[in-house]
């Protein structure tokens, strides 16, 4: 996958991840979902 693409991908992730948060989501295996993908990320892209 480009870098690009993953740097999009990390951002999108990131933003569901505070609206949630901020909306009240409560249900924490969406958010560590979401918080495992972002780490994958942030991983591949060595940051």
């Amino acid at each position: 996958m480009a870098i690009n693409q993953l740097e999009e991908n990390l951002e999108a992730i990131t933003r569901t991840i505070e609206q949630l948060k901020k909306d009240g989501c409560s249900d924490e295996k969406i958010l560590n979902d979401l918080r495992e993908q972002r780490d994958k990320i942030l991983k591949d892209l060595n940051l």
